[in-house]
């Protein structure tokens, strides 16, 4: 029996996009999470569209939740030139960015080579990618669009450099670092719940949500205490305590929901809010411990996620529905 295939076919960039700062760029800006996939984020954020850098105007700026790592993006449609390296780099060095991501249709063989050098030349916290766009369709269908990954840090490069680069943070911070990198690994190839790779030499670690500003978040408290938590965080103080209340108005049952009651942190004082769960706990503590600590967070993390990730959609919504 004959099998009937589709033949897949190119489109052109410029079909669907005909203007690289008009359509694409605004486009983009609203698919963060696609460019984040291939390039194994947990997530971009998007800050600002033509960010300002000098008498330059930068395509997009945007930050990595889990660690506040700021993102510059630059677009350009057909070949990649030396004028729109020049900028990146004029964008990487005016907003301190860690991570700079070169979004084209051609990527020249001398501009990968100079990304690559730029990699294994530059410290462990600056990051060079190359990512190009494509089109294709099946037949008559729609087009769909495609990411390719160019360029991107060595990984054994990248690992070697950051531990060779340790001996500058104090052993407290190392053994934070230790301490989440075990739960990041866990949550990642386990769980599938972030796809965050590297912890960072911190007593927190945030995870992304997949909704804006709003993070699960792994913490050493102050006075002796551990929380696992949604950290409601956006720049808007009204709108954080807007989620906050609408979600705690169901307080009960999400308590009944998690199976213990919750520390409702509305925070007045401060932009942001939290719902957390807590227990005693501290970096001092024993191996056993420390284990059982990460047992703790991974079992509560996922529990958070697996009742606001239902309730959090609805509560904005409506939300967004009373200020229409």
């Amino acid at each position: 029996m004959a099998t009937d295939l589709g033949a897949l076919s190119p489109v052109l960039i410029r079909n669907i996009w005909p203007n690289e700062a008009h359509d694409f760029t605004p486009w983009l800006a609203d698919n963060l999470s696609q460019l984040a996939e291939i390039l194994n984020l947990e997530g971009l954020e998007l800050i600002e569209r033509e960010a300002a850098v000098g008498s330059f105007s930068l395509d997009l700026l945007a930050k990595e939740p889990s660690t506040g790592k700021l993102v510059v993006i630059e677009n350009q449609f057909g070949n990649t030139d030396h004028d729109h390296l020049g900028k990146l780099l004029t964008y990487a060095a005016g907003t301190e960015a860690n991570l700079v991501i070169w979004v084209t249709e051609t990527l020249r063989d001398e501009h990968r080579e100079a990304l690559e050098w730029l990699n294994r030349h530059t410290d462990e916290d600056t990051q060079f990618f190359a990512v190009s766009v494509e089109a294709i369709r099946i037949d008559n269908s729609r087009p769909a669009i495609r990411f390719v990954t160019q360029v991107q840090p060595n990984e054994w490069q990248r690992q070697t450099r950051i531990l060779g680069s340790r001996a500058g943070t104090s052993e407290r911070s190392e053994r934070y670092r230790g301490f989440f990198q075990k739960l990041v690994n866990e949550l990642r190839d386990k769980h599938r719940f972030t796809k965050a790779r590297l912890a960072q030499p911190q007593s927190w670690y945030t995870f992304s949500s997949g909704i804006g500003d709003v993070r699960y978040e792994a913490n050493f408290a102050q006075q002796g205490k551990i929380k696992a938590a949604l950290y409601i965080g956006s720049n808007d103080s009204s709108w954080n305590k807007a989620v906050f209340d609408k979600l705690r108005e169901d307080s009960k049952a999400i308590e009944v929901e998690f199976g213990s009651p919750l520390s409702w942190e509305r925070l007045d004082h401060r932009v942001a809010s939290r719902i957390a769960c807590c227990r005693t706990g501290s970096l001092d503590a024993t191996e056993e411990e420390l284990v059982e600590y990460q047992t703790w967070f991974v079992n509560s993390l996922l529990k958070l996620k697996a009742i606001f990730d239902r309730r959090l959609p609805l509560a904005i919504s409506q939300i967004e529905n009373v200020h229409q």
